[in-house]
């Protein structure tokens, strides 16, 4: 039997409680999870490459599932990088209705591109629907208990990095 991959892509910039939702009920339906980083060279982040990489590794590592999870980077386009790594299963977390739109553009190229890919949609949690990257970054300047929307280790990041600025 071959083993089911799946590839929960995204910026994880960083990565929040409603992305470790869908990653820990994603890592109980297939064999194994790739939390697939993108590196977009014209994109400008908060926290480096390798810090996301840390803070993803530290969050998943308190999941009961983790032994399933690995974290990874890629850059290019994400069917190019599926082959790669030997997987034709996409992960896709829905806060919202408003989200479902742009996922079906980027399902509809990917099928484009290659025509074994199958994206799978996951709604997270009611409690993280409105739980975004940016809006973790927003508000983390002000003060704001984060530890409801993020990770420990990412709170503590995100507090760390704010006091060197």
């Amino acid at each position: 039997m071959t083993k089911k991959i799946a590839i929960i892509p995204g910026s994880f910039d960083p990565i929040t409680k409603g992305h470790m939702d869908i990653i820990e009920r994603s890592s109980k339906i297939f064999d194994k999870i790739i939390v697939a980083i993108l590196v977009n060279p014209d994109k400008k982040y908060f926290f480096t490459l390798e810090e996301r990489v840390e803070m993803i590794e530290r969050s998943i590592a308190e999941l009961d599932e983790a032994n399933n999870i690995v974290v990874d980077s890629f850059s290019g386009l994400l069917v190019n990088y599926a082959k790669k790594v030997n997987s034709n299963i996409i992960v896709r977390g829905l806060r919202a209705v408003s989200d479902f739109e742009y996922e079906m553009q980027l399902t509809a190229m990917n099928k484009t591109l290659d025509e074994n890919i199958e994206t799978f949609y996951m709604m997270t949690n009611t409690k993280y629907s409105f739980v975004s990257s940016s809006i973790v970054r927003g508000v983390s300047g002000f003060g704001a208990d984060l530890t409801k929307l993020v990770p420990k280790v990412v709170a503590e990041k995100l507090e760390m990095k704010l006091k060197e600025d």
